[in-house]
């Protein structure tokens, strides 16, 4: 196996290193005084002063979450809507209220040491680096940015900023892809060069918003939500829930419910970032990746991915095939009637050259296949597991240890590279119907066949169709910028 100190060629440590240090999660800390932690950290024995910023929906349970620990105090709230922070407001009536994010770290940037950010995916790289430029500790929903650039840059802001990070993948501090490693370096289902992935997303309606005209809630300041995405006219069909079926905002399936499924291909195998990736798109591709009209476009109603990573082993290419919107895999030949072929939002299957080890969502329950054989195995336990599988206090635990005195189990060194590799995911199904034209224009044209792109992680971009790196980054709007 590799050393345990390489790193990888954008010098963030190896997949493997992740795996060693994230069994040290549940480790003591250590106690030390305020003063000698210096800026940025705090002590054990005080509270940790958390602000929300977008406090509905996810970021309510997110906020909850947090304040099972006895030593967490909620101390601020933003969202740009009045009505997603009803409930969070009620919950924490004590907590100052804003509804610029900007404007609450400016005010409030003395009496907060961490931030939990839970807004719309084209929003999270912006308020989560705002944050870590202030010191502040950041829990970033997944997929952790919008874009790869995105990634790229909150990763190396947390080796600059030396602040706790976590993204909210949740499944990362479970027992099950815990045990799947163990599993896996067991060598029981021997060498493994293909992985199923597939979810149920999307859940949510997959449609163009209408030419009617609608009036701005007086609750909502919708300036505020489109942050640095374009500006378009109010439309009820983008909040507060179907953003995620738009790509200025949200970024699909695959964006909404991979950081999830895929963690175990990405937390086990001796993989980084794949070197090629291809997309087919099911259901009305031609609105769905229509020219720019001053309107979203859309994000697919059902889509099947290929990716391809070098092993860092040196041992051939590992396939990763994605489905979603009700494309599914082959089922096994060795699952019986009945048995089931991960759970209701998913799972994950890896193929080896002796057996088939299979898992739901988050990589909870894996069971080697056929089912008959997890009877006659004993794979000891080597991990160090997470207490109570508790990825928020996990976090929690982390930031009240001090930078560097703890690990969380997906610290941005981790969740950077991991959202990029989802993500280019996202440029092919974006570009899989656009072709070159003479004059180097954007075009959408009759479906003849999709295009496999090349990926140079070194670079960050894509190498045989420039065309596609149009989508590697995003532009932002005037008066908002992603700047270390």
């Amino acid at each position: 196996m590799e050393d345990s100190k390489k790193t990888t060629k954008n010098g963030s440590p190896s997949r493997r290193d992740f795996i060693k240090a994230s069994s040290l999660a549940a480790s003591a800390f250590f106690i030390v005084p305020r003063h000698v932690l210096g800026k940025g950290y705090i002590a054990p024995s005080d509270k940790l002063n958390i602000a929300g910023i977008g406090v509905g929906g996810k970021g309510k349970s997110d906020l909850s979450s947090f304040a099972k620990s006895p030593r967490v105090n909620i101390v601020a709230l933003c969202d740009v809507d009045d009505r997603q922070a009803v409930d969070s407001r009620k919950n924490f009536p004590n907590a100052k209220y804003y509804k610029d994010f900007r404007e609450m770290l400016n005010k409030e940037k003395n009496n907060i040491d961490a931030c939990s950010i839970s807004t719309p995916d084209h929003t999270h790289a912006i308020a989560t680096l705002s944050a870590m430029q202030l010191g502040k500790h950041v829990y970033t929903q997944k997929p952790l940015t919008h874009s790869i650039n995105e990634a790229r840059i909150l990763t190396q802001a947390a080796k600059k900023y030396k602040v706790v990070t976590q993204m909210g993948n949740q499944g990362g501090s479970g027992n099950g892809v815990r045990r799947m490693k163990e599993i896996y370096d067991s060598g029981i289902i021997g060498h493994v060069d293909k992985v199923y992935c597939w979810t149920n997303r999307p859940v949510w309606p997959q449609a163009v918003p209408t030419d009617k005209t609608f009036k701005i809630p007086k609750e909502l300041d919708f300036d505020l939500w489109l942050g640095p995405a374009p500006k378009v006219a109010y439309n009820e069909a983008y909040l507060p829930w179907n953003w995620r079926g738009w790509w200025p905002y949200g970024t699909g399936a695959l964006g909404d419910m991979a950081c999830h499924i895929m963690d175990p291909v990405f937390r086990i195998l001796p993989i980084d970032y794949p070197k090629s990736v291809e997309a087919s798109v099911a259901g009305n591709w031609t609105m769905t990746l229509r020219p720019e009209d001053n309107a979203p476009a859309w994000t697919p109603f059902s889509t099947n991915i290929h990716l391809v990573y070098p092993r860092k082993d040196g041992a051939g290419d590992l396939k990763v095939s994605w489905y979603d919107g009700g494309i599914l895999p082959e089922l096994p030949e060795e699952l019986k009637e009945g048995e089931e072929f991960g759970n209701s939002d998913g799972g994950v299957m890896f193929i080896g050259s002796k057996g088939k080890l299979l898992a739901d969502c988050y990589g909870a329950r894996p069971r080697l296949l056929p089912l008959k054989d997890n009877e006659f195995v004993n794979i000891p336990e080597t991990i160090k597991r997470v207490p109570n599988e508790d990825h928020y206090l996990n976090w929690v635990d982390a930031c009240l240890a001090g930078y560097g005195n703890a690990e969380t189990s997906s610290p941005f060194e981790y969740a950077g590279p991991f959202t990029e590799s989802i993500l280019i995911g996202n440029v092919a199904l974006r570009t899989w119907m656009l072709r070159d034209n003479p004059q180097g224009k954007r075009t959408v044209e009759k479906y003849n066949g999709r295009k496999k792109l090349l990926w140079d992680a070194a670079q960050g971009k894509i190498t045989n169709w420039d065309l596609a790196n149009q989508y590697v980054n995003r532009e932002y709007r005037d008066g908002w910028n992603l700047t270390l």
